[in-house]
């Protein structure tokens, strides 16, 4: 699996024995996934909410709270693609994990490059290409943006006020538009926005500072959000 146009897919490892999380990363990472690791069951829920991961890696017995738990948390919260990983093969277990809605089963010891694979299949069925005919306007809030045309309009009562944007702010705010609450890293933005420049990551904080001035000039105030020693997000929960 490449990376497509849009940000790799992040996928959240729930594992703690540090190891078998440390082979996991290498082999994900080898395939241009992003990760975050989580080695207890109520950090794997506190990550999923601040990062939204496009699949999780999780790991039945776990401190704090057990995969069974974590997993019925998740299916409470959506739908996000879940892969389960134990050292217990039995069929009872299996049956289980895809009842409560597990999309896949690994026992271990399992081989990473299968974990690896079995990952790709359930994102390739997870997230697949927009078809040719789905819509290229995007809405998060007032916001609509237009990936054709690189428009971006701020709408309300009766009045449509468009933004002018460079490209660099422009990208910058559809990638974090396509994941409003989701937090992103400078290193990942700047991965997106800029990806073949040589600049220093700091440097996203400049664009962000330039779009963020646009939008308060718009009345939308303090958007893109900081998170002090993480990064930006685009809109927290509400």
């Amino acid at each position: 699996m490449h990376a497509s146009p849009a940000l790799a897919a992040l996928v959240l490892i729930v594992e703690d024995e540090a190891e078998i999380a440390d082979i996991l990363t290498a082999y994900l990472e080898r395939e241009g996934l992003r990760t975050l690791r989580a080695a207890d069951g109520q950090a794997a829920l506190d990550l999923h909410r601040s990062m939204r991961p496009d699949l999780v890696l999780l790991e039945v017995q776990l401190p704090r709270l057990d995969g069974w738990s974590v997993l019925t948390q998740l299916r409470q919260r959506g739908e996000t693609p879940v892969i389960m990983l134990t050292a217990l093969d039995q069929d009872l277990d299996k049956l289980t994990a895809l009842r409560m809605g597990a999309d896949d089963y690994v026992v271990k010891p399992f081989n990473p490059a299968e974990v690896a694979a079995r990952v790709r299949a359930v994102l390739r069925r997870t997230l697949r290409s927009p078809r040719a005919d789905a819509p290229t306007a995007l809405r998060v809030g007032p916001l609509l943006i237009d990936t054709a045309t690189h428009a971006v309009h701020v709408e309300g009562d009766g009045y449509s006020h468009e933004l002018l944007l460079t490209l660099t702010e422009f990208k910058l705010l559809h990638c974090m538009a396509l994941a409003p609450s989701r937090i992103f890293s400078r290193s990942e933005l700047m991965h997106e926005c800029l990806p073949e420049s040589e600049a220093l990551e700091r440097t996203v904080d400049s664009h962000v500072s330039k779009l963020r001035r646009k939008l308060d000039e718009v009345g939308l105030p303090q958007i893109p959000a900081s998170v002090r020693g993480v990064g930006y997000r685009l809109m927290a929960d509400r």
